[in-house]
């Protein structure tokens, strides 16, 4: 096993205002690592600096040995990473295919008819309601069934590395256990996450390993289980009452 990112070093401004300050992250290949903190902690920013959406003020990015910290966000996804952003981002009036099919773009200029057509079928086992509602506007559905599709667009670029941002925001609780077993199973299929979530139990419940954001910085890293177990992550995002959330 070997890194398949490698941050060292990255800072981030939007204009003066400094978001990310020095951060360190690395991921292995294979892993889930979440990515937890308060808003603001600078943790979307992360996200889309290594996608290239954001420009980095300083450090390295390093994905399958590739700086990529300069790339252009349609290179760095011909790379392989794929990025579904918070709010889902869908478009509300074309059918739930043409978004699924969005995902899909680069490779439909690389002519990977066959390839594509196998994908699509993966998608649909693994929402099969998106099957169902493939001809319906994405406009119309819940937003649990946008957050799946917001995922199948995003698996359709067919990375190596997936970051997801705030995937159960906005959902009931029973939405967001179904989709944090979705995530969990992409993993089981060599699939590379990088998780951003302000449900910090549900995400470290799944995670390998995780990181806890603040201001800018890498306050705290460790395994998921160890986290869940620390006094301070708990306190830090659940308060005084935290046990009766947590237990």
């Amino acid at each position: 096993m070997s890194f398949l990112l490698k941050i060292r070093n990255l800072s981030t401004h939007y204009g003066k205002i400094q978001a990310l300050d020095s951060v360190f992250i690395h991921i292995w290949e294979g892993e889930i690592v979440s990515l937890i903190g308060a808003n603001g902690a600078g943790k979307s920013t992360l996200l889309n600096s290594i996608s290239g959406i954001v420009n980095s003020s300083s450090g390295s990015i390093v994905f399958n040995g590739d700086e990529i910290s300069k790339k252009s966000p349609e290179k760095i996804v011909k790379l392989g990473i794929s990025q579904v952003p918070e709010g889902r981002q869908i478009f509300n009036s074309f059918t739930v295919y043409d978004n699924i099919m969005l995902g899909a773009y680069l490779r439909r200029k690389r002519k990977e008819k066959k390839e594509i057509q196998d994908d699509l079928k993966d998608i649909f086992n693994l929402f099969p309601i998106l099957e169902e509602r493939k001809k319906q506007r994405a406009g119309t559905l819940s937003g649990g069934e946008q957050q799946m599709l917001a995922i199948a667009r995003g698996l359709m670029a067919r990375p190596r590395l997936l970051m997801l941002d705030e995937p159960s925001l906005g959902l009931a609780p029973k939405i967001t256990a179904e989709i944090m077993n979705v995530i969990k199973g992409l993993k089981d299929n060599k699939l590379t996450i990088l998780l951003v979530e302000q449900n910090a139990r549900a995400a470290l419940k799944i995670s390998d390993r995780g990181y806890v954001f603040e201001t800018g910085n890498v306050l705290l890293e460790g395994r998921g289980e160890d986290l869940l177990l620390d006094g301070d992550v708990k306190r830090a995002y659940l308060g005084r009452d935290y046990k009766e959330f947590w237990e």
